[in-house]
């Protein structure tokens, strides 16, 4: 059992490490909609190189972003290193139930819940499991934050630091994340 963490605010080496380790991504509440958060935010990790999963029912069978649309969690086929939450917040209890009972099959250790999406008693059972948490966040914003992408755009990082970015291979405005 890892210790409960505040979910106030984390520091950037806790989620940096998320973002370097995962490589598959589930979200849940994945809309083919293209002007929806999760639609731009699953095309933003995709073109980092991360694998995305979507899960939506209503959807189940169809194509986004050449991902085939999984019905639920049971679905999937591991590994899937973060659940993703695209649902509001009294939703994520059950998927994080879902995922905790998932969580040796398909190699799940980060819930992560997205902008305006907390749910504290979805927390604790997540860390109870031993799973990492993050609420409140978006996994676009945090890399292009980490990264240094964002500044490109004229948004303020909230970082200080005069280490050259760590370009992608195709170009300046493709950035990974360092060492934080």
């Amino acid at each position: 059992m890892t210790e409960p963490m505040s979910h106030d605010d984390y520091p950037d080496t806790y989620i940096a490490g998320i973002l370097r380790e995962a490589r598959v991504f589930a979200f849940i509440g994945a809309s083919a909609n293209t002007a929806r958060p999760s639609y731009f935010a699953m095309k933003y990790l995709v073109g980092k190189g991360y694998r995305v999963v979507p899960v939506n029912p209503g959807i189940a069978g169809q194509e986004i972003l050449g991902q085939r649309v999984a019905a639920t969690m049971a679905d999937l086929e591991g590994p899937v290193d973060v659940i993703d939450i695209f649902r509001n917040s009294e939703a994520a209890l059950e998927i994080t139930r879902q995922a905790v009972a998932l969580k040796d099959t398909l190699g799940v250790r980060v819930i992560w819940m997205q902008l305006g999406v907390s749910n504290d008693a979805a927390a604790r059972l997540a860390e109870d499991a031993g799973l990492k948490v993050v609420m409140n966040r978006c996994p676009k914003i945090e890399y292009g934050r980490l990264s240094g992408e964002i500044g490109w755009a004229g948004i303020n990082t909230g970082r200080l630091t005069s280490v050259r970015p760590v370009l992608a291979p195709n170009g300046v405005q493709s950035q990974v994340i360092g060492d934080t």
